[in-house]
């Protein structure tokens, strides 16, 4: 292949595809390059006339090196992976970097090792990063444990590109055995640490450095950006379904940064992908705050690519990878068509190729719940005022808020504009439920339950009134895990089969199924600003401040510890 290649490239041999008329950007240089762009055995071979077996006219449009996404949980996506890339792929992106801690949670290294090898299976192009924290805390139950011996084992094997995002900051801060030992052995591996750092600054930013975290997708300021660059960090750029960081972060971008800023995805539907774009969304996103248009395309690319060991990825350039993205321009970023490994796998939006799916029983849904009543979601509360997780549109980070209600020693009466919310542990029949409050997310007359609950993936539930959360919960029981919303007196699911997580049906088959859902809970009253599935996952998350929810109670972020939802 290569002395073909090195014929190819002097015009002894015709290539296999000639981008003919191509507007590309050389992500060195900085610069829009136009030329014909040869092509033969998946390697960009020339620039220039060429002969070719076949011609492509891209005439018009832009060519990219293909999109980087540095840091996402497929999972979120609620399609299994197979599934997953037909979608990106439609959008430009031809590599990502997975951190499958969401499967992990339920189903231990068999998760893991579910999504290796269904991604294998298909032409995107992957880094399969360890699951540093299960569980994330010891302040919730999981399907499964990965200790530090288990990580200092894993992360060793050549299909484990280093150790994801560690959010156990309290651990690291304090030194503890374990935490270091997952730490050291990514070390001792010569392998990537990711971060999970969100408000970390000063000497605690400094400890996490020195434990060896490279990475963090956690930053929403300007100024927290500028400290985390200055001490060698990589920032990567969050534009999800229910976080978006980008036109924020992007204002910390200068000539001399330019080449520590990523972007990612972290959490992101799929109807969300198919309807605005995956990273293609982003770089369209930091353009239109401000940024070059240019320097978008090398944070979408060549940085991930350098960061992450993407080797000969990342470039439209002589000897590098044929994974390319074509758009109709670089305002509306509207992908045309994908190239990976020299071949077409997207036009118009749609991939035109199909992946075989991964059949493990091993990762079938956990759920190990018993039946429950309207009073199971009774919360007693005998003073006066009541603590309250608020919830704010477009990010995790919650507050607390302190409401007047009237004393109930039997079931308190919800004062207008508050919900309960409750986790149920669905693992190992612990019989573990926590009840509070929440406001900033409204619903009426109906409840939405879910066996989407980062990280520990319990079973959460929102409602306005007990019978209709027993309901939702009770319906997940019955088909193995997913998502339920009771409305006006009837049951509305949406099945997730692996793991309680993830479907394997057709990703246009999904997101039909979800659009529906998502109408649903805005019939239910739902704000238009806020994605209800994606926001309520995240109430279970207790290392995203300030209060959460967990399987054991409510839990204050910021005070490491449970609290009570009455207040004294």
């Amino acid at each position: 292949m290569l002395k073909e290649n090195i014929l190819i490239a002097r015009g002894k041999k015709p290539a296999d595809l000639l981008l003919k008329n191509a507007s590309y950007i050389n992500v060195f240089t900085g610069e829009i390059e136009r030329q014909n762009i040869a092509i033969a055995n998946g390697k960009i071979v020339g620039f220039g006339e060429y002969e070719a077996r076949e011609e492509i006219d891209v005439a018009g449009q832009i060519v990219t090196p293909g999109l980087i996404d540095a840091h996402i949980h497929i999972e979120s996506s609620q399609l299994v992976p197979t599934e997953f890339a037909k979608l990106v792929l439609a959008q430009g992106t031809t590599a990502i970097v997975a951190d499958p801690h969401e499967i992990a949670n339920v189903c231990g290294m068999d998760g893991i090792q579910f999504m290796i090898d269904s991604l294998k299976n298909t032409l995107l192009n992957f880094k399969m990063m360890l699951p540093s924290c299960v569980p994330a805390t010891p302040f919730e139950t999981t399907g499964a444990v990965l200790s530090g011996r288990d990580c200092t084992r894993e992360v060793q094997k050549k299909d484990i590109a280093g150790l994801a995002e560690f959010m156990n900051i309290p651990a690291l801060l304090l030194a503890d055995e374990d935490a270091c030992r997952k730490l050291q052995g990514a070390i001792d591996a010569q392998k990537i640490i990711d971060g999970h750092a969100p408000s970390v600054t000063g000497r605690d930013l400094n400890a996490y450095l020195v434990a060896g975290v490279r990475t963090d997708h956690e930053c929403t300021t300007v100024n927290e950006a500028i400290e985390k660059v200055a001490k060698g960090m990589y920032i990567l750029m969050r534009e999800g379904s229910a976080t978006q960081d980008v036109a924020v972060l992007c204002k910390a971008i200068t000539p001399y940064t330019r080449s520590r800023f990523l972007f990612c995805t972290d959490d992101k539907h799929a109807e969300d992908i198919e309807r605005i774009g995956h990273i293609n969304h982003a770089v369209r996103v930091a353009i239109e705050a401000g940024l070059s248009p240019i320097d978008a395309i090398i944070c979408a690319t060549i940085n991930a690519a350098i960061c992450y060991g993407f080797y000969n990825k990342g470039a439209v350039a002589i000897g590098y990878d044929a994974d390319l993205a074509v758009f109709d321009s670089l305002q509306t970023m509207r992908c045309t068509m994908t190239i990976v490994d020299g071949k077409v796998v997207a036009k118009n939006g749609k991939a035109i190729v199909q992946f075989k799916g991964v059949e493990d029983k091993k990762v079938v849904t956990s759920m190990h719940i018993q039946e429950v009543t309207a009073s199971t979601f009774n919360l007693p509360c005998e003073t006066k005022r009541a603590r309250v997780i608020e919830v704010f549109a477009k990010t995790l980070f919650t507050e607390e808020k302190i409401i007047t209600i009237i004393p109930n020693a039997t079931d308190i009466v919800l004062p207008k504009g508050i919900l309960k919310i409750a986790v149920l542990e669905r693992h190992k029949s612990t019989g573990n439920i926590a009840v509070a409050l929440l406001s900033g997310i409204t619903l009426k007359n109906g409840a939405i339950a879910q066996t989407i609950a980062h990280d520990s993936h319990n079973c959460i539930v929102l409602g306005d009134n007990n019978k209709d959360m027993a309901l939702a919960v009770n319906t997940l029981q019955k088909v193995g895990g997913g998502i339920a919303i009771v409305y006006a007196n009837k049951v509305h699911t949406l099945p997730l089969e692996v793991a309680g997580l993830m479907t394997a049906v057709a990703e246009n088959q999904y997101i039909a199924q979800m659009k529906k859902m998502v109408q649903l809970s805005k019939d239910l009253g739902v704000q238009a600003d806020i994605d209800v599935f994606m926001t309520l996952s995240f109430m279970a998350l207790p290392v995203i401040p300030k209060l959460k929810m967990t399987d054991k109670g409510l839990f204050d972020v910021m005070q490491f510890a449970y609290t009570k939802v009455a207040v004294e």
